[in-house]
């Protein structure tokens, strides 16, 4: 695998007391999924990123879009960070091909 990738990570935490906050959560969560973010634990998405400058295009969506109560957080790691994350508890399981690779055998 190819290392020179990046990953964005987004880490939210968002109130669902009211309809307002209900409301607010469903797009916060609509905006991750049509940007190509793909869901790694509840409220934890990651999408891969081609460079630097398609990060800070990607956060600057995250920024305009932020919700208006809760907490979001984001962190940039390189493909091979992210690679070497280890699972503790449970296993990696995905439909999604999430490879950087030319040529995918089904």
């Amino acid at each position: 695998m190819s290392y020179r990738f990046m990953r964005v990570l987004v880490f939210f935490d968002l109130p669902t007391e009211t309809l307002e906050n209900r409301r607010e959560y469903r797009k916060f969560h609509k905006l991750l999924i049509k940007n190509g973010f793909l869901m790694l634990q509840e409220s934890v998405y990651c999408r891969m990123l081609l460079n630097q400058s398609a990060g800070k295009a990607v956060l600057d969506v995250i920024r305009k879009n932020r919700p208006s109560a809760g907490i979001v957080q984001v962190m940039t790691v390189t493909e091979k960070q992210f690679a070497a994350m280890e699972y503790i508890t449970g296993e990696h399981h995905s439909e999604v091909i999430d490879s950087d690779e030319r040529l995918i055998v089904l």
